[in-house]
């Protein structure tokens, strides 16, 4: 397992932040950091995780031996030093504390046994559901004395002991799911489903091959999932999404966290057949359509060449192609047809059952006692009778509050006199004031008669005096 370059190594954004100083000290063995300088060695660990999380989902640390083999993105392989060697840095060496970011990892949860997530019945968000964490609370101080006595930790807690870097590897070596990877790729997974689905029941059916086709591509960008990595995402969706179920080949998507209410139906068996059947022809029908494309490009080329038999030789085989393709488009248009109509029967089948539910829901509720005819007759003569003595209530309240106004009544006459008096004097005062405004004397109502004033006599009135 030959080193990765260092140029991709400094691509990484753990390395590309790094100095030298800093990358000497997380290359070294900090092991028994873990009590003297806590801080240092979590910030080593985290610094660790997303190092290898980072190599692991851009293929640089698959186990295959093939160039054209797909590399797992999900699943560590730890396979001793040359694991570490991977890492070799110019100048720095190896990093001697690999071993030791492994087991802290699996005590976080953030690394998994491959053999335990792929056979454990429960979900791993469990608490306590990893052996380490069990022991670590629950039997306590008295396993790590034992497990010091073994050599794989000290009295002082440290994590190896003495043992040296080989020995460390013999109790950490193995296959690990990488578990934020994982619930990445899931999450990524449910919403490409989401997207995808139009209500259809094929649309939530898949075999294992049709489910790497269709997903593969899409759980990370630019990484292509292995095969081991698809084992693990399903069992992931199935176990601690449930948001599928398989059953043998049979891939169905249901509402998430429903999985264990729900079912593989043998309607759901037949529609997957179909649908691969489907699958299958397009492929075919799609070859046989590039066959003939190919074919007309060399007869054209036949042609202008006048090679005349060749061109007919060629023109044959496509005539035959064009008789297959007419075959296989039948065939496909009659399974399609056949599909549509076996998920409406489906859906049928559900619109039934939901009338069922309904109609016996509603029996229930009209089973009740108080929907009883003779309950209900009880109930609403009941409520005559109160809405009756309501009335003769109200009737007598209005009734008493009339005599009673009579009793206390006044003559409208004074009342009316009383308020012309009140605006009468209102109008005075405001009189009054504004002539104190304006400085004007108050006018006064005359006490007498005028007399108008008897004119002169003509003569007089005519009689101008002449100047001297």
């Amino acid at each position: 397992m030959s080193s990765i370059p260092l140029a991709q190594l400094t691509s990484l954004p753990t390395y590309a932040s790094v100095s030298s100083t800093r990358l000497k000290s997380l290359y070294s063995d900090f092991t028994h950091q873990k009590h003297s300088n806590p801080s240092s060695y979590a910030s080593n660990v985290e610094w660790w995780r997303h190092t290898l999380e980072a190599a692991l989902l851009r293929g640089w640390l698959s186990e295959s031996s093939t160039l054209s083999a797909v590399p797992d993105r999900l699943v560590l392989h730890a396979y001793g030093v040359a694991f570490a060697d991977r890492f070799r840095v110019e100048g720095v060496g190896k990093p001697l504390s690999i071993p030791t970011v492994i087991f802290e990892l699996c005590s976080s949860k953030s690394l998994i046994p491959l053999s335990d997530f792929m056979n454990a019945s429960r979900p791993i968000y469990d608490p306590g559901w990893l052996p380490y964490r069990i022991a670590s609370y629950i039997v306590g101080k008295p396993l790590w004395w034992a497990l010091g006595q073994l050599g794989i930790v000290e009295s002082n807690g440290a994590v190896f002991g003495d043992s040296g870097t080989t020995e460390r590897w013999k109790k950490v070596r193995g296959d690990y799911v990488a578990v934020s990877l994982l619930e990445s790729a899931a999450e990524r997974i449910l919403e490409r489903q989401r997207q995808k689905s139009t209500g259809h029941l094929a649309d939530s059916l898949y075999n294992v091959e049709s489910f790497r086709a269709e997903f593969a591509e899409c759980a990370h960008e630019g990484a292509t999932l292995s095969s081991t990595d698809v084992k693990v995402v399903l069992k992931f969706l199935e176990r601690d999404k449930g948001a599928i179920i398989v059953r043998g080949e049979v891939i169905k998507f249901v509402d998430e966290g429903t999985a264990q209410t729900s079912e593989v139906t043998p309607v759901d068996t037949g529609i997957l057949a179909l649908k691969t059947s489907i699958e299958r022809l397009q492929a075919q029908v799609d070859t046989v359509q590039h066959r003939i494309d190919q074919l007309t490009q060399q007869i054209s080329d036949a042609l202008r060449q006048k090679r005349k038999e060749i061109a007919m030789t060629h023109l044959r085989a496509r005539k035959q192609f064009e008789e297959v393709l007419k075959k296989r488009l039948s065939s496909m248009e009659l399974l399609r047809s056949t599909l549509i109509r076996v998920e409406t029967s489906a859906g049928d089948i559900e619109i039934m059952k939901a009338y069922e539910s309904s109609t016996a829901t509603l029996r229930e509720v009209l089973a009740h006692p108080s929907l009883q005819r003779e309950k209900i007759d009880e109930t609403m003569d009941a409520m005559a009778a109160a809405n009756a003595d309501a009335r003769e209530v109200q009737d007598a309240i209005q009734l008493g509050a009339e005599m009673a106004q009579a009793d206390a009544s006044v003559d409208d006459a004074d009342l009316e006199a009383e308020l012309q008096a009140l605006v009468q004097q209102v109008e005075d005062e405001k009189a009054h004031a504004r002539d104190q405004q304006l400085g004007v004397p108050e006018l006064r109502t005359p006490t007498h008669t005028p007399t108008m004033e008897q004119p002169a006599p003509r003569s007089e009135q005519e009689k101008v005096p002449v100047p001297l």
